[in-house]
């Protein structure tokens, strides 16, 4: 697993919401250890931290590679959660059970923590008997998660960040544009969207369906915060991940019921027809992404 240490301090209202799901998991009949995944950088790695990853200083986190074959990586791609003892996954994950082999866990339980239909992340339950955790109680526990960690993202102040400062993957291609506050622009966002992908080579189904999603972001984006967005597009051994950061000043995280609500139409269209999509938002904006795969 490719660990990159984050800095303390860096997620302010969810550090104390990490704490209090990290505790309440760990309470847990036949709990050992926990972990818990927070989805970021268009999906492709995951903010991670563990019950045994905090000190007298707070949260200690990690960034890992989303793409790594573990129960936890599987739930935040497929919203299903896993669950079974490690001599039962050891085909499906042999590389993750021949870690734990020597420790006291016996079974894992993974689910991802879902709000308003959309998995922002998961959890890994460390079990010393795999009949400790019920299915059911994991989808529960995940939905619970997933409605307070909304709530926290949404009054977790952040400063502005441009998409051109996100880490890019090695020998990977990637373009950013910035979209003015006009509604006139989203043909101009949509027009470069298509030709840098022209000029990647990437085909025209692909291109057709990463222009409609990206059409529906940066139009309800320009049209619900009054103000400019940014687009960046990154193509990735194939994988190709479209994200939108609005530049609303708080509007989005007014909305109680579902923060995500204002988007609309244009989430169900990227829901419908991405691989995988995720958002964040707090009190200066949301950040939408969308995947397509070959």
């Amino acid at each position: 697993m490719d660990r990159a240490a984050v800095p303390r301090g860096t997620l302010l209202d969810t550090d104390t919401w990490a704490s209090d799901a990290l505790a309440l998991l760990a309470d847990l009949p036949g709990v050992r250890r926990v972990g818990l995944a927070l989805s970021e950088g268009g999906g492709r790695r995951h903010r991670f931290t563990a019950s045994d990853r905090v000190d007298d200083t707070g949260l200690e986190w990690c960034h890992v590679d989303a793409y790594d074959d573990v129960p936890l990586n599987t739930v935040v791609r497929t919203g299903t959660p896993v669950t079974g003892a490690l001599d039962d996954l050891a085909q499906r994950y042999p590389s993750f059970v021949e870690h734990q082999r020597g420790t006291s866990f016996v079974a894992v339980a993974a689910a991802p923590v879902v709000a308003a239909g959309q998995t922002l992340g998961g959890f890994v339950l460390y079990l010393d008997d795999v009949r400790a955790v019920r299915r059911a109680d994991l989808q529960d526990l995940g939905e619970r998660l997933g409605a307070s960690l909304r709530r926290a993202q949404g009054t977790e102040t952040r400063m502005p960040s441009s998409l051109a400062n996100e880490p890019v993957p090695p020998a990977a291609q990637v373009a950013v544009h910035a979209v003015p506050p006009d509604l006139r622009a989203a043909a101009g966002a949509r027009r470069f969207l298509r030709d840098t992908l022209a000029a990647w080579g990437v085909d025209d189904d692909t291109t057709d369906t990463a222009v409609l999603c990206l059409s529906e972001l940066v139009t309800n984006a320009l049209i619900h915060t009054g103000a400019g967005c940014e687009l960046r597009i990154l193509l990735d051994h194939g994988v190709l991940t479209t994200t939108v950061r609005d530049g609303g000043t708080g509007g989005v995280a007014r909305h109680d019921e579902d923060p995500l609500s204002v988007h609309g139409r244009g989430l169900q269209v990227v829901d419908a027809l991405a691989a995988r999509w995720g958002s964040r938002l707090d009190t200066v904006g949301t950040t939408v992404w969308f995947v397509l795969e070959p």
